[in-house]
């Protein structure tokens, strides 16, 4: 048994009956585990540890189930998405476009005015079995008076006809800079915007919607990160995004953090929001906090993912490769001297491998003066990265966050670029070979699916969420070192390498009970996988099937016409209960029923249940 200096005394909970990988290469897979004060203090087999139960000691069957550690996205947007999550319809893995359509067409009906239907990324046309777009005919038909906003990936929006009236562009409206309002023959626009180079048409449309109300954005919040919890998330580097405000739009996450009610783990960068007026936003932040600043549930990572706008290259493959301003190096240099005064740890969104060798040397040459000296830093995305310049990352001490980006946009990297190119897009066994850092993640919401078990199977099988081959051998990961990826891997890139990701003593006791052997699945259903028990910090955040009475109930979605209360969040298809929302009425049942069951359980002297914060499991 590998035990920690403490593990004489008695344990507060003790998991066991499991197939549970540690990623710990003494002891890959053990069958309990033990848990005191947020983290694990023993695993081992069942004998051994179960000698650490005392009276008080809760004890979880896992029923022979495999059990990972706490998923860890090192790249999403879990605070800009988790202020949307009960606004968006969410076509994550709709397996056909009747039925995406069908979602549209019910949603519409129940949306209020002056609300929008949003479809918000996360899909593509070739999960569909229909294997196409749907045209502005069928959304338009679909929603027929209720606007309705369409976003595919980073490269176009659908609008209804309802919407374009809801954001005014009309004949009169210019083509914004880097992008394109499509119009038919008399100049009036269709409905189709086109990103082009980057994404400014389609942020600035988007945020043209009706917000939430606060008590709406912090339930809204909530009901995200049970979403992700359902499937093993646990933790979370967010990388800032466009329109998010600091510190306004940080708020609502906060407020959940000092009430204790938040169920991922949150490691946050600052994504500057002003172009040309970069360098005053970090200015002015560095003023205002610091990296590390928090605690282990939330707490401030550094910069980025946006260092400097004139840096960003979007990674639209429908689009030519963007050509980076001759600015670049000047307005890239100022902030990144900046940060590396400061000490403040930085991630720079970089697709293309020609910018990436150009970030590289303005990093290189702010080394020259005030040498990096061990500061974390990282690119996120690297598509197209060249082994030269990954020689030049590890020189530096960088890492790589990768995403699955290609499992949504691959066919389009096909298309433009060849078979030969794609094979290595991104090199990701090349960065583990040469000893790079390497996190996983999904930059979710908007150009991928949060669903982490979809870049799992990314990474394992090579192929797109349409089944369509990319990768060879030689640059797909076995299933533990793409594991290993999203979880110790992730630790990394925010520094906490040293206590999460593996489950093991001293670590923090984040783990996720699965609904199937990951190890031993077919490729295809990596994709399907769950979490039927998740745990941070030693209690339990989410539970379904044999653990759903350990799990707290959810709050009722708010508003009540959210698509979160109708179909929940990444496609569970019509099974109600299947889905990681609760009806408000069945949720306060639940509630009362478990007052009711502790009560009883009180009179006959027995200690609250397994790992939870409050009695009623309500958080």
């Amino acid at each position: 048994m590998n035990r920690s200096e403490f593990a004489g005394e008695p344990a507060e909970a003790i998991l066991h009956n499991g197939r549970i990988a540690t990623l710990d290469d003494q002891h890959p897979f053990v069958e309990a585990a033990a848990v005191r004060g947020g983290t694990f203090v023993a695993v081992g087999n069942d004998r051994d540890v179960l000698a650490l139960r005392g009276d008080r000691t809760q004890v979880l069957d896992l029923r022979g189930r495999t059990a990972v550690p706490g998923l860890n996205d090192s790249h999403i947007h879990l605070i800009r998405g988790g202020l949307n999550f009960n606004l968006e319809l969410r076509w994550d893995g709709v397996p056909s476009l009747a039925d995406a359509l069908r979602m549209l067409r019910e949603q519409a009906r129940r949306t209020p005015p002056p609300q929008w239907v949003r479809v918000v990324g996360g899909w593509t046309e070739f999960q569909f079995a229909e294997r196409r777009m749907p045209t502005l005919d069928e959304i338009n038909a679909a929603a027929p008076d209720t606007p309705a906003f369409v976003l595919h990936l980073y490269d176009r929006a659908l609008l209804n006809r309802a919407a374009l009236r809801a954001v005014g562009y009309t004949r009169d409206t210019p083509d914004p800079p880097g992008g394109e309002i499509r119009r038919d023959r008399a100049g009036n626009p269709t409905g189709m915007l086109i990103a082009r180079p980057n994404a400014t048409i389609l942020y600035a449309t988007l945020a043209k919607g009706p917000a939430l109300p606060p008590e709406h954005r912090e339930n809204s919040t909530r009901q995200f990160m049970r979403e992700l919890n359902r499937l093993g998330v646990t933790s979370a580097i967010d990388a800032g995004g466009g329109y998010q405000n600091y510190p306004e739009d940080y708020q609502v996450i906060e407020a959940l953090h000092r009430r204790g009610e938040t169920t991922v783990r949150v490691a946050y960068n600052l994504f500057t929001q002003r172009p040309k007026e970069e360098f005053d936003d970090f200015s002015k932040w560095v003023g205002m906090t610091k990296p590390g600043d928090g605690d282990d549930f939330y707490r401030m990572n550094g910069a980025g993912e946006m260092l400097a706008f004139s840096a960003a290259d979007f990674e639209d493959f429908l689009e030519p490769r963007p050509d980076l301003d001759a600015s670049m190096e000047a307005d890239l240099g100022r902030v990144v001297r900046l940060l590396v005064e400061n000490r403040w740890p930085f991630r720079l969104h970089a697709t293309y491998d020609e910018s990436i060798g150009r970030f590289l040397d303005v990093f290189e040459s702010v080394d020259r003066d005030i040498p990096f000296d061990g500061l974390r830093w990282f690119f996120d995305h690297a598509e197209t990265v060249t082994e030269r310049n990954l020689e030049r990352v590890r020189a530096l001490g960088g890492g790589i966050a990768v995403q699955h980006r290609m499992a949504y946009q691959g066919e389009y990297f096909l298309d433009r670029y060849g078979a030969d190119a794609a094979r290595r897009t991104p090199p990701i066994a090349t960065m583990l070979r040469m000893g790079i850092p390497v996190g996983a993640g999904t930059d979710a919401t908007r150009v991928a699916s949060y669903n982490p078990w979809v870049a799992l199977y990314w990474m394992t099988a090579g192929r797109t969420v349409g089944g369509t081959p990319l990768y060879g051998e030689d640059n797909r990961l076995g299933r533990t070192e793409a594991l290993r990826r999203y979880t110790a891997g992730s630790a990394w890139f925010s520094g906490e390498e040293g206590t999460k990701g593996r489950i093991a003593p001293g670590q923090l006791a984040d783990l996720a009970v699965l609904s199937a052997d990951y190890f031993s699945v077919p490729e295809a259903e990596i994709k399907a996988i769950e979490s039927v028990l998740t745990v941070v910090g030693g209690r339990v955040v989410y539970g379904a099937g044999e653990f759903a009475g350990l799990a707290p109930p959810p709050p009722p979605v708010l508003p009540e016409w959210s698509p979160v209360g109708a179909y929940g969040g990444d496609h569970l298809g019509d099974r109600p209960e299947a889905r990681s929302v609760v009806a408000p009425a069945q949720a306060c049942r639940h509630h009362g029923l478990l007052h009711r069951l502790l009560d009883t359980a009180r009179r006959g002297g027995q200690d609250r249940p397994f790992g939870l914060g409050c009695e009623c499991f309500a958080f």
